[in-house]
Formats: structure tokens, sequence, C-alpha cells
């Protein structure tokens, strides 16, 4: 069984890292690369990075934060946030990032999945899917509907089916963000997770909602998610990386330990 992954998740607006609550109210908390450089030294797996403002704003991606963070660790990470062409997946793989994510350009145009992952690979392509629940209806029978432009625009897009597709089209992974979950600090939506891990066979990121290290547990040993994503919890200082792997090691899922 390959090891479960813990990701550090930086949003970034205007240079700085921030974070908010279902997408909203967000505040500044510090340097991105150095956070980076942090985590990578406390022992996580990868990180993630999203430029969270470059969709709504039709802004170019942050290639100096990329460049720069791949200067100072030596763990994969992922880009998300203003890419819209195949020639931005290249910019970004080729300023030093593992994987990019794509979201809001892949749901207008979900031909860059495929062209990305014709160019450079599936294990490089990353669906990042910003997630609401909805009422069961006949255009979402999930009640689980894909919205994008930093939570602000509702696609009218079932998300079980637009997993499947982002799979079928050659995403390597899914980054599976749960928008009513999103720093709130109370838990993983199990329910979506479950849902989109038992219809895909590519490695699926639990995202939104981590407070605790049994948060994490459970959405990685009972949702089977490959990896938790984590924002809150550590960027505030309540719990550690290693912290958070020990107790999920403790408790009978295996996790990378560095020590």
């Amino acid at each position: 069984m390959l090891s479960k992954r813990i990701i550090p998740c930086l949003d970034v607006r205007e240079g700085k890292t921030t974070k908010g609550i279902k997408f909203k109210n967000n505040v500044d908390i510090g340097d991105p690369v150095e956070m980076a450089r942090f985590y990578y030294e406390q022992g996580a797996d990868e990180l993630v990075f999203y430029d969270i403002t470059a969709s709504s704003d039709k802004r170019d991606i942050m290639i100096d934060v990329v460049r720069r963070t791949a200067e100072n660790i030596f763990i994969p990470f992922s880009v998300g946030g203003g890419i819209r062409t195949v020639e931005d997946m290249r910019r970004v793989l080729l300023a030093g990032a593992e994987k990019v994510s794509v979201n809001s350009a892949a749901v207008k145009n979900k031909q860059i999945i495929a062209d990305g992952a014709i160019a450079f690979g599936s294990q490089c392509i990353v669906l990042g899917m910003d997630v609401k629940k909805v009422d069961v209806s006949e255009k979402i029978p999930s009640g689980y509907e894909i919205v994008i432009n930093g939570g602000r625009t509702y696609m009218g897009i079932d998300a079980l089916w637009w997993a499947r597709e982002a799979e079928r089209l050659g995403a390597g992974e899914i980054c599976l963000n749960s928008i009513d979950a999103d720093g709130t600090k109370e838990g993983y939506e199990m329910t979506l997770t479950r849902m989109i891990t038992d219809a895909v066979n590519i490695p699926v990121i639990a995202s939104g909602g981590a407070g605790t290290p049994e948060h994490i547990r459970a959405v990685l040993a009972e949702a089977r998610a490959d990896a938790g994503l984590i924002a809150s919890m550590t960027h505030f200082g309540t719990y550690t990386v290693k912290e958070i792997k020990e107790y999920i090691h403790k408790h009978g899922t295996r996790m990378r330990m560095l020590w």
C-alpha cells in the first residue's frame, strides 16, 4: 500500500499567503516562499500553491513565486490559478513545479486537460474541483455542483460526472475541495470525498475543513482519500506536520515518516 500524503496548501493573493472561511473574509498570514520552506523542513510530503484571484481577476500566473519556491524546497509542489493554456503549464513546470492544477479554465475548456496530459504526462495534470452541496436535481443528480472563479460562479455541472470526465480526458489526480467545509476546521466533507474516491481510479486529495489530526485520519482511512490538504490547522500553529503524521501513523494509516 502506498503511503498517504499530507499536503499543506498555500493560498496566495497579491504575493502573500492568505486564508479565509468558505472562500470569504481572507486575511494575509505570511510570505509564501518562507512558509513553503517551513513546511518542507517540517516533513510535508508535497505543497500546493493557489493564486486565488488570478482567474477571477483574469491575471497571469505567479511565476516569480514558483521559481523562488523551487530554489528553496526539495519536495514536489503543484501550482494553480491563472493557468489557461498549455503554454502557461509549460512556464510553471519550467519554473520548477512538478504539477499544474487547472480548475476554472478546465471547466470552460476541458480540452486543456487532454492537451496538458499529452504534452507533459498525466502525472503533471491535477484537476482542482471546488464543490458546493446543492439540492438534487436532474442536472445535478449527485447533489454536488461545480463552482468556479473562487466560489463565485455556479456552473450547473455535476461534480461526480466532472470527476469521471476529467479522468477520461487524462487528469492524473484530483484535488477535491468542499466550499462548504473550507476553513471551518470542522472536518472534511466525507460523503463527497467517498463518492469521488469510489468513482475514479486516480488519486484524490481531500481539501476543505481539516481542524484536527483525527479529521485527516478519517478522510484517509474511511473516505479513502490518497492525501489530505491542510491549511488553517498548521498555518496558525495549532499543530505541526510532524504531530499530524505521528497521530495518523499511530492509528493505523501508513505515512511517510522522516524521523
